[in-house]
Formats: C-alpha cells, sequence, structure tokens
C-alpha cells in the first residue's frame, strides 16, 4: 500500500460522508459537502500526479482510481438530481453518469481483447472531468435558485456535451473491434 493508493481509498472513503453531509439539517453541512467533494476531486488528480512521479503505479491503483471516480461523481450527481428535482439538472447528470457506465464496461471489454490502450483517457476525457468537477462543486455549495447554482447547471451541461463528444471519440476508435463481433 502506497500513498497514491491511500489517496484513492481515501475517496472512496469519502463516499458515505458526502452522502451523511448531504442530508444533515444544518446550514453549514452543504458547504462542507462541497468541501469534501473539492477534496476528493484534488485527491483524483493527486494520487495519479503522486503514482506517476514517484513510480508507484500498481495495478491496484489503476483498477480502483477509475473506480473511485465514478462511484464519487455517481452519487454525487444522483444527491444533486433529488436535491435540484428538476429535469434541466436531471438530463445532463443522466448523461454523464449513463457515459460512465458505457465506457466503463467498454474498456473491461477491450482489456478483455488485449486492446486497453486503443481506448485510454484524451484530452476532451480530461477536461470534462475538469468540468464536471467544477460543476458539482458549485453545485454542492450553492442551493438550487443562486446564480452561482445556474452557472453550475451550465458548467454541468458543458460537461454533458464533452462527456458525448469523448464517448463518440472512444467508440469510433473500438468500433472495428466491436463491429467484427457482431
Amino acid at each position: 500500500m502506497n500513498i497514491p493508493n491511500l489517496l484513492t481509498l481515501a475517496r472512496i472513503i469519502f463516499i458515505p460522508l458526502l452522502v451523511v453531509l448531504f442530508y444533515l439539517p444544518f446550514a453549514w453541512s452543504m458547504p462542507l459537502a462541497a468541501f469534501l467533494f473539492g477534496l476528493a476531486a484534488v485527491t483524483d488528480w493527486l494520487d495519479g500526479y503522486l503514482a506517476r512521479r514517484w513510480d508507484q503505479a500498481t495495478p491496484f491503483g489503476a483498477f480502483l482510481d477509475p473506480v473511485a471516480d465514478k462511484l464519487m461523481v455517481a452519487v454525487a450527481l444522483a444527491l444533486l438530481i433529488e436535491r435540484f428535482d428538476t429535469l434541466w439538472l436531471t438530463l445532463p447528470a443522466l448523461v454523464i453518469i449513463g457515459r460512465e457506465i458505457v465506457i466503463s464496461a467498454l474498456r473491461e471489454w477491450m482489456a478483455e481483447m488485449g486492446k486497453r490502450g486503443m481506448i485510454a483517457v484524451s484530452w476532451i476525457g480530461k477536461i470534462k472531468t475538469a468540468l464536471q468537477m467544477i460543476a458539482i462543486l458549485v453545485l454542492l455549495a450553492f442551493p438550487p435558485g443562486h446564480l452561482l447554482a445556474l452557472m453550475g447547471v451550465v458548467t454541468l451541461y458543458v460537461a454533458a456535451v464533452l462527456t458525448l463528444w469523448s464517448m463518440y471519440a472512444y467508440l469510433r476508435a473500438a468500433w472495428p473491434h466491436l463491429s467484427r463481433s457482431m
């Protein structure tokens, strides 16, 4: 067990804490939930950076890091769907969650074929991830109806568009292998 893997595990431990904070009936609970999510977002970047910098990448970390990221984002988006209770937030949130499921399945299938490298994370995916993390942080921090919450929803839409774009790119790259197996 190394520091990058511990940071990834911390992100998984943050998930139930985020849920508890979300439901606490105190004025400070939502800003603290936003802070916790922001901390998780920083650890998502930091664990990968440290693993590469210190040459501590492990198969366990390679497996757990994307799982921790997707779980944290999916749980946070599910909570926000409840909080905002509107189609306008639900649509981009479901696009993002649905894409994560599709791409996770695609990566697993490609890995079984020995072709995982064909669908490595792209720069579009990195920008998408940064925007969705910012949007979720803002949406947790500010209540529905607040101007910054509206900006968070707009940012979530931009992330959803990039989500679809990156999903298309991944599916296009994998299509020769997918079409052969039909």
